[in-house]
């Protein structure tokens, strides 16, 4: 017998089939019983008649969540009992044969709610019960259906695919790194991505000229607000380009994902309005404005781009670079605009340069930035030594893109998009921790798996590594203090 998802049985009425799936609703009505059945694709009405004692005995003791294979007739509803709220509600099945797959306790946490009533602590230690959540399911199928669609475009227009690796090295690029020891190289360690801003680029080097990625992102970061240690980016990179070839070929992808997967969302201006830096921090007070014209209207897209950012910012840095002394106000890699590149190299005016930098914001969210790199090698070495590095420091941490910039690299620019924000956006849902299938709470654990979490002290000694406990860490910084 075929076997089929619910949504695809509306086609088969009159036949037999078998479908599996989740006890979602059961009820009685006198002596006929009813289960409603769940699966990814919908719910259909399944009718246990009595007549059929063994199948009918069977079906009493299930319970809400058992998984159950069912086999039987697909018929049409009377008039009067279909649903219209359902792609099913017309049909049901007629149950002659049930097997009980697996049963189930009673379920910590109510999912017929969306789950904005809970807390997040229960709702990301049961994450895996929190997904059989009909919103939650939806946001990740939507998800899927995104990154599908920007596959395909990006595939049409010249790109190619490729993975970066996940362990590299650390090197100061504005956050801080995630560590990884290594076991066969004691004292030494990898660093996982920031981005994979830095092989993108040697993939330009390499003459793919146009990539992109899907790609995990690692960072380090305090407690902020909306952010995860880690995410998702849709990672892009071309050669032989300038600011607008890499603007068009975004401002395209975007329109046309609103077009083809959100009809029901209108776009407020295209092509997407140009905003400098200075007019935005002047009108709006930030780099990533709110420009709907009506901020009641969910379905409103207010696209934008950010352009001409100061190249860099003095300040304190939490993050690496020296305290105090200038810093890139996005990243060491972007290009000054051409009139500036001569300042650049001789380290002057540098409060007034600006970069090829670009951003772009939706209804006042950063959704996505990006830039025309540095391809020169001399350009380079000049933004780490404005922002302080000495050329030794600047050699270890960089030597290799300086190396491969001496040969033939060619000029090129990219962007990535925060993807968990673009998602969220789009799908209405408050926070990104809403399109992720297992988020970190905000402070970075997994209530789920107990992470981070201790290792073994075998661990720890094929390692190398020492635990050194919070007050001795005090000491012994106050100890190196004393002795300078």
């Amino acid at each position: 017998m075929q076997k089929f998802n619910i949504i695809q049985v509306v086609n088969h009425i009159g036949e037999k089939v078998k479908i599996t799936g989740w006890a979602d609703t059961i009820r009685a009505h006198g002596k006929i019983m009813f289960i409603d059945l769940r699966d990814r694709s919908g719910f259909l009405q399944l009718v246990f008649l009595p007549n059929n004692k063994e199948v009918y005995e069977i079906a009493q003791k299930i319970g809400s969540e058992w998984v159950i294979e069912v086999e039987g007739q697909i018929v049409k509803r009377p008039d009067n009992m279909i649903n219209k709220d359902k792609e099913t509600g017309a049909v049901e099945m007629v149950v002659d044969k049930i097997i009980v797959l697996s049963e189930s306790e009673t379920l910590p946490l109510s999912i017929d709610t969306d789950g904005k009533e809970l807390g997040e602590e229960i709702r990301m230690k049961y994450r895996y019960l929190d997904l059989r959540r009909q919103r939650i399911k939806n946001n990740l199928i939507m998800r899927h259906r995104i990154i599908k669609f920007a596959r395909d475009f990006l595939d049409k227009e010249g790109f190619i695919e490729i993975e970066t690796p996940n362990l590299t090295k650390s090197t100061p690029e504005g956050a801080r790194d995630y560590i990884v020891p290594s076991r066969m190289q004691p004292g030494n360690f990898y660093a996982l991505p920031q981005s994979p801003q830095q092989y993108k680029q040697l993939l330009m080097v390499g003459g793919l000229e146009k990539y992109f990625q899907v790609a995990r992102c690692f960072r380090d970061e305090d407690p902020r607000g909306d952010r995860q240690p880690e995410f998702t980016q849709l990672d892009m990179e071309m050669s032989f380009v300038e600011m607008e070839d890499v603007m068009d070929v975004n401002e395209r992808l975007l329109i046309s994902v609103v077009k083809n997967l959100y009809p029901e969302k209108q776009i407020q201006e295209i092509p997407f309005p140009r905003i400098t830096y200075k007019e935005s921090m002047e009108k709006y007070g930030t780099d990533r404005p709110d420009i709907r014209n009506d901020k009641n209207n969910p379905n409103l897209l207010a696209f934008c781009w950010i352009v001409d950012f100061p190249f860099f910012k003095t300040g304190e840095d939490e993050f690496g670079y020296p305290d105090g002394r200038w810093k890139p106000t996005h990243n060491p890699f972007s290009a000054a605009k051409p009139e500036f590149r001569k300042d650049l190299l001789d380290k002057k005016n540098i409060a007034n340069i600006l970069t090829t930098q670009y951003d772009i914001a939706l209804n006042g969210f950063e959704i996505g930035g990006g830039s025309i790199r540095n391809h020169r090698p001399e350009a380079l070495e000049s933004v780490f030594e404005i922002v302080g590095y000495k050329k030794d420091v600047i050699h270890a941490n960089f030597g290799h893109m300086l190396e491969a910039f001496k040969y033939g690299a060619p000029p090129h620019g990219g962007i990535a998009w925060g993807l968990d924000r673009f998602v969220a956006i789009m799908l209405g849902e408050p926070n990104i921790r809403e399109v992720i299938a297992f988020p970190k709470t905000g402070d970075g654990r997994d209530f789920m798996m107990q992470a981070p979490s201790e290792i073994s002290n075998k661990q720890l000694q094929e390692l190398g590594i020492e635990i050194v406990k919070k007050k001795e860490v005090k000491t012994l910084k106050k100890t190196k203090k004393t002795k300078k």
